[in-house]
């Protein structure tokens, strides 16, 4: 595909490197000459200096050739100028603009975006969809990541395997036969910082973040057989009350009725109107990092704490400090800077959230061809978990899972069909309607689409 990426910050860099080795066709539109240099000097793509918005510098990156436009640059009103005049002048089949003030996402307003009015296809909010993806990881204590495919049916779940896990050292077929009521299927693991297929007679080893596919319904069950008993937090203290702490706490009122949220916000007006946008959400007014602004909020008595600021350090610092003043409790930290993950196990953190992948999370699925409805990425793009329908003229409908002649760089871990989960077997044989969650490396993509017949954009 021919794909404009009009932002080359991190994300669009991100974006950029993951879609060229994917084989697309990138060209990166940027105002800053700085940041346009850094793009040429570490990425084969077509890369101008210049305002996005203006019709002779689309017209320069060959904007009417393209399949795409990802407008993802650092204000709202110029990501949806773009889409629209991409969509005017140029009519760019397909829009996507990231757009993060909360007033535009309003549902009232929804009708804004439409090929009347502002002809963007997909909006993505890093703000909501960092804080679904936080609110997710709540719902999985132990987990380090719990995605949803198949409409919430399926979980993909990252499983650090510690020093707790019991079935180390057991070969995965013997698993099976162990817990044969289990609906779960591991793809693979991260070991040693590279990604590994493991087999029926492999076994796992302590280190290894296990991706695991499993039936939603049994997602605690499966997190105990793999060693992990934490409860459900039911008493959470957010530092931060920017956009991703107002939506996470919304999504917390909204899904979890015993949990009792405070935040602490250091803006008095901001604390103010979160207060007022939120039910039984307590909002204090004071700095994270002040000791007697975290006694005010019981810290003795908080299991999470999540640090949600738009500081870094300051993120890593409140993670610090529960530490020291308050064992025993769950840390997540908003990093935006890559490097400061090499501090999570120094700091004990407990996670560390990267903005920057859920953004790029999102936009990719919506770059692969046809009915492919989601996508995840491991290890930057190595590897996607995505999920995908089997249409009518797919060479799968009718065969044997053991007769499809799949590549070993791809993994059938789940299918939906009629509402029951099943875990395929050998002798499984595909229909139409399949919704299927599977694993593949990034060089088997085009056989994936291919496999699925999905068709062209």
């Amino acid at each position: 595909m021919n794909i404009i990426i009009c932002g080359a910050g991190r994300v669009g860099h991100t974006i950029a490197k993951l879609l060229i080795e994917q084989n697309h066709s990138i060209t990166i539109i940027d105002q800053s000459s700085d940041d346009i240099q850094k793009i040429n000097e570490t990425l084969d793509v077509k890369a101008i200096v210049g305002k996005a918005t203006s019709p002779a510098i689309l017209e320069k990156a060959e904007t009417s050739d393209a399949d795409m436009i990802i407008a993802v640059t650092r204000n709202d009103e110029i990501n949806m100028l773009i889409c629209q005049i991409a969509y005017s002048i140029f009519k760019v089949p397909k829009k996507i603009a990231r757009i993060r003030s909360q007033e535009y996402l309003d549902p009232k307003f929804s009708g804004l975006f439409n090929k009347e009015n502002l002809p963007i296809d997909y909006i993505i909010s890093p703000e909501v969809e960092i804080a679904k993806s936080i609110q997710r990881k709540l719902e999985a204590p132990g987990a380090l990541d719990n995605v949803p495919f198949a409409d919430n049916k399926i979980r993909l779940l990252e499983i650090l395997i510690d020093e707790k896990c019991s079935i180390c050292g057991i070969k995965l077929n013997d698993l099976t036969k162990k817990f044969p009521k289990l609906n779960a299927y591991i793809l693979g693991v991260i070991r040693d910082e590279n990604f590994m297929i493991i087999k029926k007679n492999d076994t796992l080893k302590h280190n290894d973040k296990a991706y695991i596919v499993v039936n939603s319904n049994q997602m605690q069950e499966t997190l105990t057989v793999f060693g992990h008993n934490e409860k459900i937090s039911n008493k959470i203290l957010i530092i931060g009350g920017g956009n991703i702490g107002l939506n996470l706490a919304k999504n917390i009122e909204l899904s979890f009725e015993s949990a009792r949220v405070k935040i602490i916000e250091k803006n008095k007006d901001r604390a103010d109107y979160i207060a007022n946008e939120l039910n039984d959400t307590i909002v204090i007014n004071g700095d994270g990092l002040d000791e007697d602004v975290l006694n005010e909020a019981n810290l003795d008595e908080v299991e999470t704490v999540l640090a949600l600021t738009n500081d870094d350090e300051d993120n890593l610092m409140v993670s610090v400090l529960v530490e020291k003043f308050s064992k025993d409790k769950r840390t997540m930290a908003l990093i935006n800077k890559p490097n400061y993950s090499l501090l999570q196990s120094s700091l004990k953190i407990d996670d560390l959230i990267d903005p920057r992948m859920s953004t790029v999370s999102s936009i990719l699925k919506h770059v692969h061809k046809g009915t492919i409805e989601n996508a995840y990425t491991i290890l930057n793009g190595e590897y996607e978990v995505i999920e995908a329908d089997i249409i009518e003229t797919s060479e799968l409908i009718n065969k044997k899972l053991k007769d499809s002649n799949l590549p070993d760089e791809i993994r059938i871990g789940a299918i939906l069909r009629d509402n029951e989960i099943i875990i395929p077997f050998s002798e499984y044989i595909f229909q139409k309607n399949d919704t299927v969650v599977l694993l593949s490396k990034r060089d088997e993509l085009p056989t994936v689409e291919n496999m699925f017949r999905i068709s062209s954009v």
